[in-house]
C-alpha cells in the first residue's frame, strides 16, 4: 500500500436514508477504481462493507465500515454508514473524522427523513456536502423533483453539476454542466464515452452552465473581476472557484448516477480527487476545552480514536484519524485523558473486514491498530512533549429503553460485561445498572438498535436474555407543611437509646422565606444526586439537642429520602426544620437520633399530602405533512401536550411534552402510523405531578414488587 501525503488524501462519509443505495455505491466505487475485481451484492451478503453476520442476515448496514481506494493517485478513505435511523449512532464518529459528506438521495423517493437527520448531524461537524441522486434508472425516477426537494430543504446553495440525458429505464447518459460534456455509458456500465452535448440539450446545459459560473463568481471577488472582463470562466477557474465555494458552504454540488448499473461513479470520484477538499484545507476539529485545532503535518504525531470493535482472536481493533504529524508502527503515544502511554503495534488500512499493513500514516489519513492498551473510543493520543485533546463525540439521548433480564441464573455479571463491551464499541448504546429501579437498563436509537444488541448477546456472547419494560424512575414530594415529632426510646439491659426530634417538614421552592415563629440558626442545602434539593435547618435553641447529633438526624432523613415513604421512589424538594426535642445524658447517641429523625420525617411526609412526580420529556417528531394529524392525535392519547410546530421543507417538526411512562413502544407505533417515514428524539425536561389514578397504580405495583 502506497504512502500518501496529506494533500493526496480525501476523507468521505456516505450518508442517506435506508435503501438509497450507499452500500451499492461504495461497492461500485471500489470496483471502478480497481480495488476489487468483482462487485458484491447486498442481497447476497457479498459486499465489502456489510460483512458482519447480522448485516448479511438483515441485508442492510448496521455498522459503519471503512474502505480505502486509490483514484488517479489520490487515496479516498470511504466510510459507509447505516441508513436506518436506529443505527444512526454509527454516523457520528464517521462524520467527525470525514471532511466531505456525500448525501445519497433516491431519485424515486426524493429527500427522506433520514437525509434530514443526517444533514443536521453533518452541519454540526461543518462537513462539506455533496449530493448524489441515485437510481435515476428507476422506472419512477424523477431527478428534477428530487433536485427541487433538496433546494427547498437545504437552500439555494444546492446546485446541479449534472443531470440525466434520459431518466427511467432508458437512462444511459449524463449531461455534465461543469465540463459541458455528455458521458454515454455502455449497456453493462463502466467507462463512458465523452461526447458533445446533443443539440436538443445544448440550450438547457448552457443555461445551467452560465448559472453555475454566476454563482461561483458572485462568491469570489477575484473570479468576479475575471468574469466581468472575459464574460465567462474557463474550466480551471471554475474548479478553483467551486472548491472555494464548497469550503465556505456556498455551493452544494449535485450529481446523478446509477450505482447498481455502474453509471456515473467514475465522474464522482474524479470530482472528489480534483475538487473535494484535502484534510489540510477544512475547518479543524474542536478542542476539548474550546477553540479550533490547527493541524501541523510536520509536527509531532497526534491521533483521535473514533471507532472500536472487538474481533475474535484479534482483540480490540481501533480506528483512528491522524490529526497531526505522522504515525509509524512501534511509536509510543500518550493518552491525553489518563496520561498513560500506549505503543502502536502494526498499522493497517481497511477494506471492510480485510486489513492491509502499512508502515506510516500522515496527517489527515485514517487507519486502524490492534492491541492498543489503555486507550479506547473518543481518546486523543499524542507524542510526548506535544499535548492536545480533541472534543469527544456527543450522542443523542436514547429514544427506546428496555430492561435486560437474564434467563439463566448467575449470568448477570457476564451480561453486564458484555453490555459494557458493546457500549465501548457503540457509545450510542446507553447502559445503566440501576440500583434505584433494580434493573439493568439499556437505551438505544430505536427498537432495531436494541434488537441488534440482543442478537449480539445471544450469538456473539452466547447469553440467554429477554427484554422487558423498564420501570419508571418516579420521584416523591409533598404539597403542604406539617409538624411532627418522634421519640425513640429503647432499653435492653445495658446502655439504652434515647432521642426525641420535633420537626417542620415543608415543600421546598427557590427563594423560600424562613418559617414563621421559628428561629433558624443554621441552614444546609444538599443537591440530591437524583435531582432536586433537600434543605435542612437547625432551629434548636437552649441546647435541647446537642449539635453533634444534627448530622445523625440529617442522615436519617436522607436515608428515607432515598427510599421515599410513599412508594419507595426517591423524594426531592423538601425542607426540614428541627426546632425542638430532647436527649438523655447517658442513653442519647447518633443511632438514636438517626432513627428519631427518620421516623419523624416519615410520619410528617405521609401527612403532608404526598405527591408522586413523573419524568416528562421534550419530544420532537419529524414527520411528513400528510401524517401530522395522526401523529398529533396519538401524542394526545399519551398525555402529551403539544408545544408547537415548525415547517422544514416538506416535513414538519411537532414539539410536545410527554411523560416517559407513555413513550414505551412509541417508536413502533410511529413507524406504523407513518409508513416508517417519521422519526423522533427526546430529552429530559422536568418532573411533574402524576394524575391521581397513576399515583394509586404505581403505589400498588410497588407494594406488589416488594412482596415478591
Amino acid at each position: 500500500m502506497n504512502t500518501y501525503t496529506s494533500e493526496r488524501v480525501r476523507n468521505i462519509v456516505l450518508l442517506g436514508h435506508a435503501g438509497s443505495g450507499k452500500t451499492t455505491l461504495a461497492e461500485t466505487m471500489l470496483f471502478e477504481s480497481g480495488t476489487i475485481s468483482r462487485r458484491g451484492n447486498v442481497a447476497a451478503g457479498s459486499t465489502v462493507s456489510d460483512y458482519h453476520p447480522i448485516e448479511k442476515e438483515k441485508q442492510k448496514s448496521v455498522y459503519s465500515s471503512l474502505m480505502t481506494l486509490d483514484w488517479r493517485g489520490h487515496k479516498i478513505n470511504l466510510i459507509d454508514t447505516p441508513g436506518t435511523l436506529d443505527f444512526s449512532g454509527e454516523s457520528f464518529g464517521s462524520l467527525k473524522v470525514s471532511d466531505t459528506s456525500i448525501f445519497v438521495l433516491d431519485a424515486e423517493r426524493g429527500v427522506e427523513v433520514g437525509t434530514e437527520m443526517f444533514w443536521k448531524q453533518a452541519a454540526n461537524y461543518k462537513s462539506i456536502p455533496i449530493f448524489v441522486i441515485n437510481k435515476v434508472d428507476h422506472p419512477k425516477a424523477d431527478f428534477n423533483r428530487t433536485l427541487e426537494m433538496a433546494k427547498e430543504r437545504f437552500g439555494r446553495e444546492v446546485v446541479a453539476i449534472q443531470y440525466p440525458y434520459e431518466q427511467g429505464e432508458g437512462f444511459h447518459a449524463i449531461i455534465d454542466i461543469l465540463k459541458m460534456t455528455m458521458y454515454e455509458f455502455p449497456e453493462e456500465g463502466g467507462k463512458p464515452d465523452k461526447l458533445p452535448i446533443p443539440e436538443s440539450h445544448r440550450d438547457r446545459a448552457q443555461l445551467l452552465h452560465n448559472e453555475l459560473i454566476e454563482i461561483i463568481a458572485e462568491n469570489d471577488e477575484t473570479l468576479m473581476d475575471v468574469y466581468f472582463e472575459k464574460g465567462t470562466l474557463d474550466e480551471e477557474e471554475l474548479i478553483d472557484g467551486l472548491r472555494s465555494c464548497m469550503l465556505n458552504r456556498q455551493i452544494f454540488p449535485v450529481f446523478c448516477l446509477s450505482a447498481e448499473r455502474n453509471m456515473g461513479s467514475g465522474r464522482l470520484m474524479g470530482f472528489i480527487d480534483s475538487v473535494a477538499p484535502a484534510p489540510t484545507e477544512v475547518t479543524g476539529p474542536e478542542l476539548a476545552h474550546g477553540g479550533e485545532y490547527k493541524s501541523d503535518k510536520d509536527g509531532k504525531a497526534g491521533i483521535f480514536i473514533f471507532k472500536t470493535y472487538s474481533e475474535d482472536h484479534v482483540g480490540d481493533l481501533m480506528y483512528f484519524r491522524v490529526y497531526n504529524g505522522s504515525v509509524k508502527s512501534g511509536m509510543d503515544l500518550v493518552n491525553s485523558s489518563n496520561g498513560n502511554s500506549s505503543r502502536l503495534s502494526s498499522l493497517f488500512v481497511s477494506q471492510g473486514s480485510k486489513r492491509d499493513e502499512v508502515s506510516v500514516l500522515n496527517t489527515g489519513d485514517i487507519g486502524a491498530v490492534v492491541k492498543l492498551k489503555d486507550a479506547g473510543f473518543g481518546d486523543t493520543l499524542h507524542e510526548k512533549g506535544f499535548e492536545f485533546q480533541l472534543k469527544s463525540i456527543e450522542y443523542p439521548a436514547p429514544t427506546v429503553r428496555m430492561a435486560v433480564k437474564s434467563l439463566k441464573t448467575g449470568d448477570e455479571d457476564k451480561i453486564g460485561m458484555a453490555l459494557n463491551q458493546l457500549h465501548r464499541e457503540a457509545p450510542s448504546l446507553f447502559v445503566e445498572h440501576s440500583q434505584e429501579l433494580r434493573q439493568m437498563i439499556i437505551g438505544g436509537q430505536g427498537e432495531e438498535h436494541l434488537a441488534s444488541i440482543k442478537h449480539s448477546l445471544s450469538h456473539r456472547f452466547k447469553l440467554s436474555v429477554e427484554f422487558v419494560e423498564p420501570r419508571i424512575p418516579y420521584r416523591e414530594t409533598i404539597t403542604k407543611p406539617v409538624k411532627s415529632n418522634y421519640k425513640h426510646k429503647k432499653q435492653s439491659g445495658g446502655a439504652g437509646q434515647y432521642g426525641e426530634v420535633h420537626m417542620l417538614v415543608e415543600p421546598w421552592y427557590e427563594d423560600m422565606p424562613p418559617p414563621p415563629d421559628i428561629q433558624v440558626r443554621d441552614v444546609q442545602t444538599f443537591d440530591l444526586p437524583w435531582g432536586g434539593k433537600f434543605v435542612f435547618q437547625n432551629c434548636i435553641v437552649g441546647g435541647v439537642i446537642d449539635n453533634r447529633f444534627m448530622p445523625a438526624i440529617i442522615k436519617g432523613v436522607m436515608e428515607k429520602l432515598e427510599t421515599g415513604p410513599l412508594s419507595g421512589c426517591r423524594a426531592r424538594d423538601i425542607r426540614v426544620s428541627v426546632y425542638d426535642g430532647s436527649m438523655h445524658s447517658v442513653d442519647s447517641n447518633e443511632a438514636a437520633f438517626k432513627t428519631a429523625g427518620l421516623m419523624a420525617f416519615k410520619k410528617a411526609f405521609l401527612d403532608a399530602s404526598p405527591q408522586l412526580l413523573e419524568p416528562v420529556y421534550n419530544v420532537e417528531v419529524l414527520v411528513p405533512s400528510e401524517f401530522m394529524g395522526d401523529v398529533m392525535g396519538d401524542l394526545s392519547t399519551r398525555r402529551g401536550q403539544i408545544q408547537g410546530m415548525d415547517s422544514e421543507g416538506s416535513l414538519q417538526t411537532i414539539k410536545a411534552r410527554v411523560p416517559l411512562s407513555e413513550m414505551n413502544r412509541y417508536y413502533t407505533q410511529l413507524k406504523s402510523m407513518t409508513q416508517g417515514r417519521a422519526t423522533y428524539h427526546m430529552e429530559f425536561a422536568e418532573y411533574a405531578p402524576v394524575p391521581r389514578d397513576v399515583q394509586d397504580r404505581v403505589m400498588r405495583e410497588t407494594m406488589e414488587l416488594e412482596e415478591v
